[in-house]
């Protein structure tokens, strides 16, 4: 996942206006639109947004924007079995993308940050490790931040903040 995710979801709950297009990268013109509309639609109507980025899945499950908008909106509104779920979907598909193990514990830290699928995977186990901390599951969020320390030592996918807050929860 490249930071213009990490970046574009926090330009998308400041927008100030429905004009402002999000860029989540490249991505089939028709799903780019889906997500635009999901995003516009996401400030007034999140069951519309919803079904909108739900619809972007089932056209394209391999683009791990989708995953990414439906674990966010989830989260934000508290639906965390549904964040959860989208999470580890995608997860798998990043996984997959990137060539890596499904199983997220086999991973082996890289002499540099990946990016594209890489980064998407980790940053979506920092984003897991708060969904389960919010769930109130922190010995499985201990275990994505574990995880997250070995293959991102210097933190660039954000994971010390979810840290920070696991700490601050004991």
């Amino acid at each position: 996942m490249d930071a213009r995710y990490e970046q574009s979801w926090i330009i998308v709950i400041a927008m100030l206006a429905d004009t402002d297009a999000i860029n989540f990268g490249e991505l089939p013109p028709e799903i780019d639109a889906l997500l635009q509309q999901g995003v516009i639609s996401y400030r007034r109507d999140p069951i519309e947004a919803d079904r909108i980025f739900r619809q972007a899945l089932d056209a394209a499950p391999t683009e791990l924007a989708v995953y990414f908008c439906l674990y966010k909106i989830h989260t934000y509104r508290g639906y965390l079995d549904e964040a959860q779920e989208m999470a580890e979907r995608g997860l798998r598909e990043a996984a997959l993308q990137a060539g890596w193990k499904a199983d997220w514990r086999s991973w082996q830290p890289q002499d540099e940050l990946p990016e594209g699928a890489g980064r998407f995977a980790l940053y979506t186990l920092k984003a897991l490790a708060f969904i389960h901390l919010r769930k109130d599951n922190r010995k499985q969020a201990h275990e994505f931040l574990i995880a997250l320390r070995r293959l991102d030592p210097a933190g660039a996918v954000g994971w010390p903040v979810v840290a920070a807050l696991a700490d601050g929860l004991q």
